[in-house]
């Protein structure tokens, strides 16, 4: 029971914290939505669609990587609460409290996770923008999948931020760290038009399961209309491409794994933080 207070009150907190910060909100809109009107609609406009299958456009493609950048990049930063909670006294008192550390850490991942998938919640109103259509029961696996993949990221995060000393450190770190899981993840380019050294980093990343589950879930609710009464799922277009590459069963088992994984190394971490 004890366990349970702490975890849902440093949850609570979390939240509060995030809610409360007009400023974050907008931000966490305002880039992905850069991403997509401008980078998106930038490189469709200027790429060659003619060796692209029918139906199926750069803006299509990205929207699901877009979701997935957006949660990465919220669920590895909320970690950054930890360092700042450490500079101003919260973090040392915690840890003399006699409750359960893990509790607490699994408080931190449970708070980040939730502010991330708010973010994926938020983005999918621009699905329109990119010519998707979504039923309320592929908008409720689309935030199941995004809370999924911001648990496994912000475990991750934890347990980098707790062995860092300043807010410097961790951000040299995370750059270093977020961009290669960002464009190795499929959110960019397909698997199948990358070299094959780098197929191999992309088949071990973690987030490329998250993205292509996503866009499993996003493509399976759009029907595109190829002429003369012809109608096909977005879906059957993207895996006869391989723009899809796994089962949704496949995706969803290997986050699960990496998010116990992870879930695991972070509460050791913290647990063991001075």
């Amino acid at each position: 029971m004890l366990s349970l207070k702490v975890i849902y009150t440093i949850w609570l907190r979390e939240f509060k914290t995030f809610i409360r910060e007009r400023s974050r909100m907008v931000g966490m809109v305002g880039q992905p939505l850069l991403y997509l009107l401008i980078l998106g609609k930038g490189i469709t406009a200027s790429m060659n669609l003619n060796n692209a299958p029918a139906g199926m456009d750069y803006l299509r493609f990205m929207y699901p990587g877009i979701i997935g950048m957006s949660v990465l990049f919220t669920s590895i930063f909320s970690a950054m609460s930890i360092i700042w909670d450490r500079e101003f006294g919260f973090l040392k008192e915690v840890l003399v409290a006699p409750v359960p550390r893990w509790a607490v850490a699994v408080g931190k991942v449970l708070g980040g996770a939730t502010v991330a998938t708010i973010q994926s919640a938020i983005l999918i109103v621009l699905a329109p923008l990119a010519g998707i259509s979504l039923s309320v029961w592929i908008i409720t696996k689309i935030i199941l999948l995004s809370f999924l993949m911001s648990f496994a990221i912000t475990s991750l995060g934890v347990s980098i931020a707790v062995r860092m000393e300043s807010m410097q450190g961790f951000q040299m770190i995370m750059n270093f760290l977020i961009m290669p899981l960002y464009f190795l993840s499929g959110s960019m380019f397909p698997i199948n038009t990358a070299p094959e050294w780098m197929k191999s980093l992309m088949v071990i990343n973690p987030l490329t399961y998250g993205v292509d589950a996503i866009r499993t879930v996003v493509f399976s609710g759009t029907v595109i209309k190829l002429g003369q009464g012809i109608e096909k799922s977005l879906l059957e277009i993207a895996r006869q491409a391989g723009l899809v590459r796994w089962n949704l069963s496949i995706d969803i088992l290997v986050l699960m794994a990496v998010a116990f994984v992870l879930v695991i190394v972070g509460t050791l971490s913290f647990s063991k933080a001075d």
